[in-house]
């Protein structure tokens, strides 16, 4: 198992030195293979992980590699920790990933820096499979920044494009905003002697850290997972990410980089139980999240943008089971929204794919005519995430909304409305995509057709999977499920949720129908207008003015900070360097002329100087 576990992580990582070593000149089928096949690898061997572990009694397995930071009480060492939470990471990291790579092969056929894309996606796979398996924070940090530069590159990847170019700056510079949010959780914990690996925290939490020290960790560690997880106040990184190719949308928003918050928050689990204050605060958080980010995606008119604050939305969810304390719950949702949304990325991008690059939706419409396997794939991811019975979605959301209505009802009302906003606008993409009248034609000049092979296998594949993962957690069974399995990781305890049978049974009934309300409104209101001005007010459409503010009170002043303090460099700075200078080259130039190259001048020089040392020798015996 500790080879599979090793393997599994190196797989990527090999693809991206292999990629590296190709001339840049080598086939599309060579570099896709070898990009897909070291990810499918790693998939098998997370698998195998996944089999050893369930056969071991022990579910906390240490794979120590060698020895890295040792100074002082701090020791970091290169090691994997592999229990159920970081194997079911691996899990569908590997699997969704390897289905996304399969996919790019055709999706990005023709483009330019071909091998440079599928070696940017091989070591995006290696960071955060190094981020989930680190046996310490040091560790993950290395995969959380490796993630963040990844994505930088991803996002930036057609760099000409001045939008693209900025998208993938916004990214960067908010993710390091979170990072020091990260770095200030780990000093805290180190300076109270608690260690920083995980089994030594879950250990020594409760007995090295004060309620205030605790509270402190907590939000730390959820500034960091607002800016990786895309979490009010830093969401609005993650919709302009939306510039980078379509396949990276997927990979980033489905199942690797957005999800890594909500990992770190659930690893940190015996940290947040110290702290009531700071679990109320990250639930306010991800319920607030989810909100507003459902409120804005009702208005978009990028079929990716809706797509892009859905991801936000539903990472909202995930943070609100994690402040709750619904571990099992918040990874659940992990798990069916890497199917379901990888499903609609990679759908919509099936869909840009026919319409030669058209993104918005006012301009598609009866494409269900044209795409006969884009179409059906995509009504199941619609209907997952609408929360519809016997979808993933409705028992993912309806574990997390569960668990709200057990710990604080308003912040469960709050999540009861979000989902009929979610049922609403993927109703509305839904509607404006597939239905309606073919609006493509006006611009078009040629119909539309289906994607090849290997862009439609993964959706097929999604798709299945985004119909059945409902069953890793069902609520009625209460032995070997997700939960239990999540639970059973060190220092995360399965919540008791608090509702009787019949209670749970009427939370179910209420998701289905709020979300069949969501849906019902939006036939209605969309089925014969793509254009609704009434309906997508430019608050929402301009996202809450919340990018117009920052501008205001951080962009526009540090500015004009900026310009004027460029005076300094001009007339201080430069002039100092400068006079220096200058006082160097004359000095030299000073220098240079006893340097005539006349004998009779260096004799009377050397004349002149015995004499002096003679008038000086005589002096002193004098």
């Amino acid at each position: 198992m500790s080879h599979a576990a090793l393997l599994t992580l190196l797989a990527p990582l090999a693809g991206f030195l292999v990629l590296l070593t190709l001339k840049k000149d080598s086939s599309e089928r060579l570099v896709g293979t070898i990009a897909t096949g070291a990810v499918a690898l790693s998939f098998l061997f997370a698998l195998i992980t996944w089999v050893g572990l369930e056969g071991r009694s022990s579910r906390e397995v240490t794979v120590t590699l060698f020895g890295w930071i040792s100074t002082g009480s701090l020791h970091a060492p290169v090691a994997l920790l592999i229990d159920p939470l970081s194997v079911t990471m691996m899990l569908f990291v590997t699997g969704v990933s390897a289905l996304i790579h399969l996919y790019s092969t055709a999706y990005m056929h023709a483009e330019r820096d071909y091998r440079k894309f599928f070696a940017y996606l091989n070591l995006f796979v290696f960071s955060m499979l190094v981020l989930v398996m680190a046996d310490n924070l040091v560790m993950t940090f290395v995969g959380w920044e490796g993630v963040g530069v990844c994505s930088y590159w991803l996002v930036a990847f057609y760099y000409d494009r001045d939008s693209a170019a900025s998208a993938g700056k916004k990214a960067f510079v908010y993710n390091r905003v979170g990072d020091l949010g990260l770095l200030i959780a780990m000093f805290i914990l180190f300076s109270h002697q608690t260690g920083l690996g995980y089994l030594q925290i879950a250990a020594s939490a409760s007995s090295h850290l004060s309620g205030a020290a605790a509270t402190w960790v907590v939000l730390a560690l959820l500034l960091g997972a607002s800016g990786k997880s895309a979490q009010i106040p830093l969401f609005n990184w993650l919709p302009d990410a939306m510039e980078g190719p379509t396949p990276v949308s997927a990979l980033i928003h489905a199942a690797t980089m957005v999800t890594a918050g909500v990992y770190l928050l659930v690893r940190l689990a015996p940290v947040l139980a110290l702290s009531s204050g700071g679990r109320t605060t990250i639930a306010v958080v991800g319920a607030l999240t989810a909100f507003v980010a459902a409120t804005i995606a009702t208005s978009q008119k990028d079929i990716k943008k809706v797509l892009a604050f859905s991801t936000v939305s539903q990472i909202g969810y995930m943070v609100l089971a994690v402040g709750v304390g619904a571990y099992g719950a918040a990874i659940f949702l992990m798990v069916a929204h890497a199917f379901f949304k990888a499903l609609l990325f990679l759908g919509s991008g099936s869909v840009i794919h026919a319409l030669d690059g058209e993104q918005d939706l006012r301009r598609m419409g009866a494409l269900s005519l044209v795409l006969p396997w884009t179409y059906p794939t995509f009504l199941v991811g619609w209907l997952a995430i609408s929360g519809l019975p016997p979808f993933s979605g409705f028992f993912a959301k309806g574990a997390v909304l569960t668990g709200a209505y057990a710990h604080n009802k308003t912040l469960w009302a709050l999540g009861v409305v979000t989902a009929v906003l979610t049922a609403y606008y993927m109703t509305r993409l839904f509607v404006l995509t597939f239905r309606g009248r073919a609006r493509y034609r006006e611009s078009l000049g040629h119909e539309p057709h289906e994607s090849p092979l290997p862009m439609v296998a993964p959706l097929v594949v999604l798709a299945v999977a985004a119909t059945l993962a409902g069953a890793l957690d069902l609520p009625w069974v209460h032995q070997h499920t997700l939960d239990t399995f999540i639970t059973s990781t060190v220092g995360v305890n399965a919540s008791s949720v608090g509702v009787s049978s019949t209670g749970q049974w009427t939370l179910a009934l209420i998701d289905a129908v709020v979300g069949l309300i969501g849906l019902s409104a939006a036939f209605a209101l969309w089925r014969s207008n793509a254009v609704q001005p009434s309906l997508e007010p430019r608050f929402l459409e301009r996202v809450w003015f919340w990018d117009d503010a920052y501008d205001r009170v951080l962009g526009r002043p540090l500015t004009r900070v900026a310009t004027e303090t460029s005076h300094v460099d001009d007339v201080v700075v430069d002039r100092l360097v400068e006079g220096v200078a200058g006082r160097v080259g004359a000095s030299a130039a000073g220098v240079k002329k006893v340097q005539t190259g006349l004998v009779r001048h260096y004799a009377l020089g050397m004349t002149l100087g015995v004499s002096l040392i003679v008038v000086y020798l005589v002096a002193r015996v004098g």
